[in-house]
């Protein structure tokens, strides 16, 4: 009996309309089956969240790449992915793979990052799921250069799947053909609370966000950020489980009985 080819499911955060995703789909559709399942309108910045309380529709779009099928949600990128496994995917998928998001999620950014809600969201289901990622926001950015690097990823992933409850967050250099992949650790650091102020017609003030990325270890040399900067694709092993385990022994002297 012939083996069926691998079921890849693609979303992201930047819409189905993103040049971005369709690299994706294109750079990797001679590796299986693709389902693209997109947000119908951008959802940057809204990390894991799913919509409650209102209702969910799909429409399947006209598709620009032979053998692909294209699907938006009018939701978030997790609830493409729960959808996309309830009501649209024939099998489950052997793999997820969210992007390519059009700006970095490198270091805190994960915990932002729609892109990634949508991988973390596949991690929880046990698939293997990798999101990547271009240093470069603008709807015109080349993602020419990175596609080798998308494919020799995606096709290991495919080809040797992941631990159980690890997904992968990839970012990669933009406007160069990058020197290589490292796999690292995400570097620690924080946005400021960055909003310009302005007034609108009526003279009534409002806020919009800017923000400013704060490296809190310029010198650390095993982090995204250092190996971004000379030109690596950084590949950070990410899991969906926060629990700060080394901690509870602590935090356990605090509050159970002695």
């Amino acid at each position: 009996m012939e083996k069926a080819r691998p079921l890849i499911l693609i979303t992201n955060d930047d819409s189905i309309n993103a040049p971005g995703i369709h690299h994706l789909a294109a750079t990797v559709r001679s590796m299986g089956d693709v389902i693209v399942v997109a947000p119908a309108y951008p959802h940057s910045g809204q990390s894991a969240a799913l919509t409650v309380g209102a209702p969910l529709r799909i429409n399947e779009k006209p598709s620009d790449l032979d053998g692909v099928r294209f699907f938006t949600v009018d939701g978030t990128p997790v609830d493409c992915i729960k959808l996309a496994l309830h009501a649209i995917v024939p099998r489950r998928p052997d793999v997820i793979f969210a992007g390519i998001n059009h700006g970095s999620n490198s270091g805190v950014n994960v915990t932002y990052s729609g892109t990634m809600g949508a991988v973390l969201e596949g991690c929880l289901e046990h698939i293997p799921s990798v999101g990547f990622s271009l240093l470069h926001h603008s709807m015109k950015a080349d993602f020419s250069l990175s596609t080798a690097f998308v494919a020799a990823i995606a096709a290991q992933v495919i080809e040797k799947g992941l631990p159980d409850g690890v997904c992968l967050n990839v970012n990669i250099p933009a406007r160069v053909i990058p020197e290589g992949i490292k796999v690292c650790r995400a570097t620690k650091g924080r946005w400021t609370d960055g909003y310009q102020r302005y007034l609108d017609p009526l003279g009534v003030p409002f806020y919009w966000l800017t923000g400013r990325f704060v490296n809190e270890e310029p010198d650390a040399t095993d982090t995204d950020e250092y190996w971004l900067q000379r030109r690596y694709v950084t590949v950070v092993p990410t899991a969906a489980d926060q629990s700060a385990t080394e901690a509870i022994k602590t935090v356990s002297a605090y509050f159970e009985d002695k």
